[in-house]
């Protein structure tokens, strides 16, 4: 079974704790880890998909009516944290919705690939990587999320969206549970 890694909202907007314009320092912590698992999982043959938040400056954006203005088109705030870098063979597109599904191409993408497993990477916790998991879960994808590669500002909600994440959804692991789930199942695809 192929697998795919979704990074998802890595962004200065979210990693830069001195100019970005929602930064959590939970977001900024896990980016050397998301790093080392995006290479483990190109050295195992998963595919790369770096998905990124991105909100059109003066167009109506239902998102942004229920939280502060962020991640703005053509800015610095919607480059990947420094330290994360894609390939030409990784894929990349920008949301506008919580879910990475929602109005893109990731359902098209994960089939054409024969996809059946996602791992989710990025922040925040309990906002978009639980709408991509819950979506990714409907969608019938398994769903893997390694515990030090989401990240949110606040320690309870993170922990309780892993907790239901964990019962309803898919699998939280560690990420070195993680990286033996990837590497086994991208051997048996072999």
């Amino acid at each position: 079974m192929k697998s795919a890694v979704l990074v998802i909202d890595m962004v200065r907007d979210f990693t830069d704790l001195e100019q970005g314009k929602v930064a959590n320092a939970g977001a900024s912590l896990i980016v050397p880890t998301v790093a080392d698992f995006v290479d483990y999982a190109r050295q195992q043959g998963a595919i790369i998909i770096w998905v990124i938040d991105s909100h059109r400056p003066g167009k109506i954006d239902w998102e942004l009516q229920h939280v502060r203005y962020h991640c703005e088109a053509g800015t610095l705030g919607v480059e990947l944290a420094p330290g994360l870098e894609p390939r030409t063979e990784d894929y990349m597109f920008t949301k506008r919705r919580y879910s990475a599904f929602v109005g893109t191409d990731l359902d098209l993408i994960l089939r054409d690939n024969q996809i059946r497993q996602v791992f989710l990477c990025g922040t925040k916790t309990n906002v978009c990587i639980r709408a991509t998991a819950t979506d990714a879960f409907e969608m019938n994808y398994e769903v893997v999320v390694p515990r030090e590669c989401v990240a949110t500002d606040k320690t309870h909600l993170h922990e309780a969206n892993l907790e239901d994440i964990g019962k309803y959804l898919g699998k939280v692991v560690s990420v070195d549970d993680a990286k033996v789930i990837l590497r086994d199942r991208e051997r048996s695809h072999a």
